[in-house]
């Protein structure tokens, strides 16, 4: 189920289409959450972060899915992070990637030598 809210209906096999329609056509509370899932994979793909302030209150309105609610509610705390974030097309994939690495080496090197070698290692790779 969650493979299907999360999968682009375009991209959906025709029999996951079909089962998908049915579940969301016996259970009221899935298909708003469907809506909603798909209004903010659509922000998030086409960096839409103007949008975020009115999918917020459509979700926060929500009374029947409390979980979206408060999903909502967090975002709203620091929406000018979320607008900015949902807006450029800048990440930090690179930044984490390296700090991921550091990590690593250090956890291989716990307990076994000083800083002058960690330091050396993480030079050199």
């Amino acid at each position: 189920m969650t493979r299907w809210l999360l999968t682009h209906p375009d991209a959906l096999a025709e029999s996951d289409r079909i089962q998908l329609k049915a579940v969301l056509a016996n259970c009221p509370e899935l298909g708003v959450l469907a809506k909603h899932v798909r209004a903010f994979a659509h922000m998030v793909t086409d960096l839409r972060g103007d949008q975020s302030p009115e999918w917020i209150e459509s979700a926060r309105a929500s009374a029947d899915l409390p979980s979206l609610s408060r999903f909502a509610h967090h975002l709203e705390r620091d929406l000018d992070a979320v607008v900015a974030g949902l807006s450029q097309p800048w990440n930090s994939g690179v930044v984490e990637g390296h700090v991921n690495r550091i990590k690593m080496l250090k956890r291989q090197m716990f307990g076994r030598a000083g800083f002058e070698l960690l330091r050396k290692r993480v030079l050199l790779t």
